[in-house]
């Protein structure tokens, strides 16, 4: 009855807001529910980024499910993955342990995450581009492409990594370094391969925090309430909600919360330090993401030809069944000869 606190009902409803993002969109888990918690001010960063990663190693392990039953992952893909990803997240967390002094963890975690944050949201703007390519040139479809073997280890590795450090990257880094390594695998075989392998990376990542800093479970009690039932609420309405402007969304959270925990871990560019911030500069950053953004992705359009607005739109480049039909900005004809 203790744990029944004012932080309980506020850890249970980031945990269950964030889940319903999560079952929406397939992103942003880690990289929305550990800056949340950093800010509710439950706990130091490590012991946040301990209980996330538990409380997702929970809910990602009923997706994969899902996803290995329906035959979609690439399991020889997922393999090689694992191979780079399980030992660089063990090794993550006491690395840091290793080189950073123990009254400097929490500045250095909280540093580390803020860059893991605009890494995250630079890759959705990376996955849009590398559609719209795909969109220009043509698919050229391939569920069972030839493994690479040592780029999707260090891919794998490189994850690995950030995960086990940070709690960010398993659906967003590892995802767009995929896409980039395997350009004709579906969508449906990406998310899957993807959501098989992050489980035994979340777990392993779970298990050495666990073992460095212990486990809060006042905090991941009610996080596990709040997100597996927004989980499964999100998943159950995302096919009537219009992700692309959620997603779009999640970009300038991700944004202002990087910096935000830049500025609050005194990173000498920003830094007001002492866990302070410097709220203008944060809501100029995502006002910045706003209005710039849009007029960037306008001249990339250009660069392919495309007018600046238009079809196809992000929504459209986000929806793995678009097929534009469109060479130059003519329609092709396939009825006859």
């Amino acid at each position: 009855m203790d744990w029944i606190t004012v932080t309980f009902f506020s850890i249970l409803a980031a945990g269950f807001f964030v889940g319903i993002v999560v079952g929406l969109t397939g992103m942003g888990g880690g990289a929305l529910m550990t800056p949340a918690l950093i800010f509710l001010g439950v706990g130091e960063a490590a012991t946040v980024v301990t209980a996330d990663l538990t409380a997702a190693a929970i809910y990602k392990t009923g997706g994969a499910i899902v996803h290995k039953r329906e035959g979609s992952p690439n399991m020889q893909l997922a393999k090689w993955l694992m191979i780079g990803s399980i030992p660089m997240a063990l090794l993550g967390p006491h690395l840091v342990s290793w080189v950073v002094s123990p009254e400097d963890i929490d500045e250095t975690l909280k540093l580390c995450i803020g860059f893991a944050l605009l890494l995250a949201a630079a890759t959705y703007a990376l996955r849009l581009y590398l559609n719209l390519l795909r969109v220009r040139g043509g698919d050229h479809p391939d569920d069972n492409p030839a493994i690479r073997p040592i780029p999707t280890l260090l891919v794998g590795a490189l994850g690995g990594l950030l995960v086990g450090i940070t709690s960010v990257g398993s659906g967003s880094v590892i995802m767009i370094a995929l896409l980039m390594l395997y350009p004709g695998l579906s969508a449906v075989r990406l998310v899957g391969t993807d959501l098989v392998q992050a489980v035994p990376l979340v777990m392993a990542a779970a298990i050495s925090n666990i073992a460095l800093h212990g486990l809060d479970w006042a905090i991941l009690v009610p996080l596990v309430l709040g997100s597996v039932p927004g989980t499964l609420i999100g998943s159950a309405i995302a096919p009537r909600v219009p992700q692309s402007f959620i997603r779009r969304g999640i970009v300038v959270v991700l944004t202002m919360s990087g910096v935000a925990l830049l500025d609050k871990a005194g990173w000498a560019p920003l830094g007001a330090g002492e866990d302070e911030t410097h709220p203008i500069l944060i809501a100029g950053v995502g006002l910045a993401v706003l209005l710039v953004l849009p007029v960037v992705w306008g001249f990339l359009r250009k660069s392919q030809g495309l007018p600046m607005f238009g079809s196809p739109t992000i929504a459209q480049l986000e929806d793995p069944s678009y097929r534009p039909g469109v060479v130059g900005m003519k329609k092709v004809d396939d009825s006859g000869p």
